[in-house]
């Protein structure tokens, strides 16, 4: 399959080209970026040299309509809701990495990201791209809205949990560690290294636009409506994201309940491992050994001093994230076996 990558020399983007340019069933056709047009990808992703002779390509969309079967948007939030509506029209298949497409509501967009959508009626035909959830619906699917990255790291973590009616649905705490890559390639003060470096820094600690997407997802899971609070810290790391998360039981429960939960809805999900040990340093979930796959590790701890189940779940954020989220969901869309071009082992 043709495939093009608009954003192709962001971050995400340098991810989709590495997880694309060998995989089997994907020919990247175009790798678009305004910045660095006519240089080859390998002056911005070095890890590609002497894999690729691909050029940035300035971005069209007539271009890539024309000369692609189906499109990755790794553009900034708010500039994929204004030309999604051209590739559906030429029927070039969209996975959209950025915020756009993720939000159900029309009315959530002046809430959450301060603008009106200028296609309410595409939110209704985009899938929401977590596959583990939303598998069905992905398979054959025009428009898929991957995650945001603390989003969907919360959310694969708590779906369980609140499915199962273990919690109370409006008292979920959720606590987010991301490292620098999540800021983007645009430096600012935020991400400057002097300031970073050494940092745990809390930002946006209430009413973080991510949270209309995990509230959204939960209460499908649950069939109740779910609140949630989460605030976000920046880290001292580059690719990660430890999300830590704070849930009150309705009843008491033993481990064997809260395994119950997670095997009954990723009993089979080659992206999912749980991480619960009691042997070793890694007894728990840790960003760092996920970094460069698409895994999501689960863990949890119960306590009941005060009946509280704490959650933990680590991936990297521009693999499962991003990148590698948006390639599995390429998978579920064309057919393929999900796991095509996914398989690295962390590194450690």
């Amino acid at each position: 399959m043709k495939v093009g990558i608009m954003g192709a020399s962001g971050y995400a983007g340098g991810e989709l080209l590495r997880l694309l340019i060998p995989h089997p069933e994907a020919d990247v056709e175009i790798a678009t970026s305004s910045r660095f047009t006519g240089e080859f990808v390998y002056t911005v992703h070095p890890n590609l040299r002497g894999f690729t002779k691909i050029k940035f390509t300035p971005p069209s969309v007539s271009e890539m309509a024309g000369r692609c079967d189906l499109v990755f948007l790794a553009t900034p939030h708010g500039a994929s809701k204004d030309i999604v509506h051209s590739f559906q029209e030429a029927g070039v298949k969209v996975i959209d990495l950025s915020a756009d497409f993720r939000l159900k509501d029309p009315s959530a967009y002046p809430t959450w990201y301060g603008w009106e959508h200028p296609h309410p009626e595409l939110l209704g035909r985009a899938v929401f791209g977590l596959p583990e959830l939303h598998r069905d619906e992905i398979r054959g699917a025009d428009l898929v809205a991957c995650s945001g990255c603390m989003a969907g790291a919360s959310i694969l973590a708590l779906a369980p949990l609140v499915r199962a009616g273990f919690v109370e649905e409006g008292r979920i705490v959720i606590d987010a560690k991301i490292g620098s890559t999540g800021g983007g390639t645009d430096p600012s003060p935020a991400s400057h290294h002097p300031e970073r470096f050494g940092a745990l820094r809390p930002y946006n600690a209430v009413g973080h636009r991510h949270i209309a997407e995990i509230e959204q997802e939960l209460s499908l899971a649950s069939g109740v409506e779910v609140r949630v609070g989460f605030t976000p810290h920046a880290v001292n790391m580059a690719r990660g994201i430890l999300t830590t998360s704070h849930l009150w039981l309705r009843r008491p429960l033993e481990d064997r309940d809260v395994w119950g939960a997670y095997r009954g809805l990723y009993r089979d999900e080659p992206f999912i491992r749980f991480v619960k040990s009691r042997k070793g340093l890694h007894q728990l979930p840790d960003p760092k050994v996920v970094v460069g796959t698409n895994l999501c590790d689960i863990g949890f701890e119960l306590d009941g001093h005060i009946e509280r189940l704490v959650v933990f779940s680590a991936i990297d954020n521009l693999v499962k994230g991003a990148a590698g989220q948006a390639v599995q969901c390429f998978n579920v869309v064309t057919g393929l076996e999900e796991t095509t071009g996914l398989g690295q082992i962390g590194l450690h």
